[in-house]
């Protein structure tokens, strides 16, 4: 799970023959679990950093590179944050950030899809993120030219060796399995 945030934080998208850098700054990570069988628990991880080149006429020329670091990890509970964090979770003493690299963006069904390995806790493995919004670019005071985007992806914590998990007297699980990742991304337009 670290390797995928790692990925997921180097994240890179070039628009219109154009290569952005994440701005860590104003880009996050966020997960949704299952827990105890009745509610979501919500989680944000930060300092996502990457590179995106994105050429819009022809999307196989487009790529994502990003890295998480999972160090960062909060659900707003210190308790669950700290456990989230060690060996039962993301080991983040071996595994500190998460990582993703495209292999292919396309469209489907009128959606920009990109695949890709993702690796968290040292496991990779492939997915798709799923693009639900893509910003036009927007030039602010400063100079720089912004792009944003949205993508979303589920993953199977267990295939990512996140394997700890508790009966609970009634039937089911502490945590799902079934994670949803949902990624808000700002970049920068470079030079050239």
């Amino acid at each position: 799970m670290i390797r995928m945030l790692s990925v997921l934080l180097g994240l890179a998208l070039t628009v219109g023959g154009q290569t952005y850098q994440l701005d860590s700054a104003r880009s996050s990570a966020s997960f949704t679990a299952r827990h105890m069988m009745v509610t979501n628990v919500t989680g944000r991880l930060s300092n996502v950093t990457g590179t995106i080149v994105y050429d819009p006429k022809d999307l196989a020329k487009s790529s994502v590179t990003a890295t998480i670091d999972a160090t960062t990890i909060n659900t707003n509970e210190d308790k669950r944050d700290r456990h989230l964090k060690g060996p039962d979770f993301l080991d983040i003493a071996k595994f500190p950030t998460m990582s993703f690299i495209s292999t292919r963006v396309y469209l489907d069904a009128g959606l920009t899809k990109v695949d890709g390995n993702l690796t968290i806790h040292g496991v990779t493995k492939p997915v798709t993120l799923t693009l639900s919004r893509i910003s036009p670019e927007v030039k602010v005071e400063a100079g720089q030219v912004l792009r944003g985007a949205t993508a979303t992806t589920k993953i199977s914590r267990q295939a990512f060796a996140l394997r700890y998990n508790k009966l609970i007297e009634t039937g089911g699980v502490v945590v799902g399995d079934e994670i949803l990742i949902t990624l808000e991304l700002e970049s920068v337009r470079q030079p050239g």
